[in-house]
């Protein structure tokens, strides 16, 4: 079997943004928690077929935090990178922020962790590339993932 080339964090980062329509709020203006999660679904899902090449599919979300709440008419941004890769799958972190049009503030308001698994034509499993790491940022949040991963782990075998 040929050895995979490694990737950067950079190779695969997504940046998104959205307009919070009406469509997209509850009855008191604010972005839906569903939408927020669709959206960050969607983010993870690029960088993690961005990584592996392949389509890569949800295994799990580890957390999803909701910082602060998102109004009608702000702009969000979603910023969805690797954190950290093992044979198959892949931890995606995501960090969601709300800007104010009229005000140009901008907050954190949402972060997630979600684990994708990378799959061949038939809907296998297949081995995704080594995780290059360039930053010390980079190789923290690869060893709080790797922690993270252990726990999924226990709690799956319980």
């Amino acid at each position: 079997m040929e050895e995979l080339m490694g990737k950067t964090v950079d190779e695969s980062r997504t940046e998104m943004t959205e307009l919070v329509l009406p469509s997209d709020s509850n009855q008191l203006g604010k972005l839906l928690g569903g939408r927020v999660m669709h959206w960050i679904d969607l983010a993870a899902a690029i960088t993690a077929n961005r990584h592996a090449g392949h389509v890569a599919v949800t295994a799990s979300i580890d957390s999803l935090e909701f910082l602060h709440s998102i109004q009608v008419g702000e702009v969000v941004r979603l910023v969805a990178q690797i954190n950290w890769v093992g044979r198959t799958s892949m931890e995606v972190g995501v960090d969601v922020y709300g800007e104010n049009m009229d005000t140009g503030e901008r907050r954190k308001t949402s972060t997630a962790f979600l684990t994708f698994v990378a799959l061949n034509a038939q809907g296998e499993p297949i081995e995704v590339p080594p995780l290059i790491l360039a930053t010390p940022e980079e190789e923290e949040r690869f060893h709080a993932a790797e922690a993270r991963r252990q726990e999924r782990l226990k709690r799956r075998h319980r």
